[in-house]
């Protein structure tokens, strides 16, 4: 496509120095090529947008993912700091952790397994899925010119099935381990600023909590209405032998609390309630330790959330900073949210699920790009917001006040079309009758979209 416009270029020539020189021109194509590849995101389909439909020696571009020495860890890290940089270089940095289900099926993919499909099961619907389980973590921080708070993924990583490390004979590490090791990761790389995690039920684990948290490190996450809290543990008394205690008194169960007559409510208003409309909302709160058997305690708040209009029943969060205050931890709470949006709108129009490489290292390759790519092209359009008001598509039909994802990847798309149009003038003034190579892909390209 010729030379890419300054805007895109001062953003991915950061990944540069991970690259060869070969194998960065050609990372460049493929990374281009799936920004403006619509359907699906496989290698041959991103080479025909590209105009290299001709190419043979195609296999090399399939080689940047299968074979060519990259790091995908420090990959990560650079396109974290990029975020940081451009929407959240002040403040707590307030991250979301979650995992998804990449539907795929295939004997040569080693690391698939049989999941709970969490988006056609319900509590009295059990569905299985074949896929790869990946977990990933998005920085939740508001898009000035988005008008809401986006989730942007920078690192994700697979969490194979118990079959595939018996067939390899190494020891299973279940998902809490897996989200462990990428919290501390991310810690050593942020060791100075404050960080909030934000995550489901799943990852409520004694063991997770009690590992990662630490200074300036939190996590929140949903708790059990019946789970065991305590008092904390009194002082040793002097001159009593044994170990220290590592709890106190049991308190009530917080299903208790919720009932009790006597609990103080305080009325709040969360705007943006997973998504929708501001909602009014009453909140109790208090501190304890969470304790089990075996397992570490965990100092944590809890915060209890009711409907004054009961449309839903009391539910429960927990964090492990005990000082933090009960109105920012049901904030930071509801832009879990924005994680699902996140994973829908990658399926949806960036071709998650639709590529096909089969080898270990372009399928652990492949999905982290992909999410990747949503934080890239945020990335993107926001410096060119910065020259330009953002498009926001309309209809009689459809009244849509604020861009969303596909406008921000519509105005990239069109930078990028039209800087390769108008990069160079033609070498000669007479008109020819031969159709515009360029004309002809685009035509291509939209006849065959899916």
């Amino acid at each position: 496509m010729g030379g890419l416009p300054p805007d895109v270029l001062s953003i991915i020539k950061v990944f540069a120095p991970l690259f060869s020189k070969r194998v960065w021109q050609r990372a460049q194509v493929l990374l281009i090529g799936a920004i403006l590849t619509p359907g699906r995101r496989t290698v041959a389909a991103v080479l025909r947008v590209m105009g290299l439909g001709e190419e043979r020696r195609f296999k090399n571009y399939h080689r940047v993912l299968s074979r060519a020495r990259w790091s995908g860890l420090a990959s990560s890290r650079l396109l974290l700091g990029l975020l940081i940089q451009a929407f959240a270089w002040q403040g707590p940095l307030v991250m979301g952790l979650d995992d998804t289900i990449e539907r795929r099926w295939g004997r040569k993919i080693g690391a698939r397994g049989i999941y709970r499909d969490p988006v056609r099961s319900s509590r009295g619907h059990f569905v299985k899925a074949s896929g790869l389980r990946w977990l990933s973590l998005m920085l939740l921080v508001p898009i000035p010119w988005a008008h809401r708070v986006w989730a942007l993924p920078f690192l994700t990583s697979l969490c194979p099935s118990e079959r595939y490390y018996r067939r390899y004979r190494r020891a299973h590490r279940s998902l809490t381990e897996r989200a462990r090791q990428l919290l501390r990761m991310v810690r050593r790389w942020l060791p100075t600023r404050s960080i909030v995690v934000v995550a489901d039920q799943s990852f409520a684990a004694l063991d997770l909590l009690a590992a990662v948290t630490g200074d300036r490190f939190s996590v929140v996450t949903r708790l059990r209405l019946d789970a065991a809290l305590y008092e904390p543990a009194p002082p040793p008394r002097p001159g009593r032998s044994g170990r220290p205690r590592k709890k106190g008194k049991r308190l009530s169960t917080l299903a208790q609390v919720a009932a009790d007559p006597a609990t103080r409510w305080q009325r709040l208003t969360v705007a943006r309630w997973y998504g929708e409309s501001d909602r009014p909302v009453e909140i109790a709160s208090g501190t304890a330790v969470w304790y089990h058997a075996g397992k570490p305690p965990v100092p944590l708040r809890w915060v209890l959330i009711r409907d004054p209009l009961q449309r839903f029943q009391a539910q429960a969060l927990l964090c492990t900073d005990p000082k933090a205050a009960p109105t920012e931890i049901v904030q930071w709470f509801i832009r879990r949210w924005q994680v699902e949006v996140t994973f829908e709108e990658t399926r949806a129009h960036l071709g998650l699920e639709t590529q096909r490489q089969w080898s270990r290292r372009a399928i652990a390759r492949t999905t982290p790009i992909l999410l990747g790519l949503f934080s890239l092209v945020t990335l993107m359009a926001d410096r060119l917001v910065a020259n330009q008001a953002m498009p926001v598509r309309t209809a009689a039909w459809y009244r849509k006040t604020h861009p969303t994802f596909i406008d921000a990847l519509a105005l990239v798309r069109r930078h990028l079309w039209s800087a390769h149009l108008f990069s160079r003038s033609p070498p000669a003034t007479d008109v020819e009758k031969n159709p515009n190579p360029l004309l002809t892909r685009c035509i291509e390209i939209m006849c065959y979209a899916a």
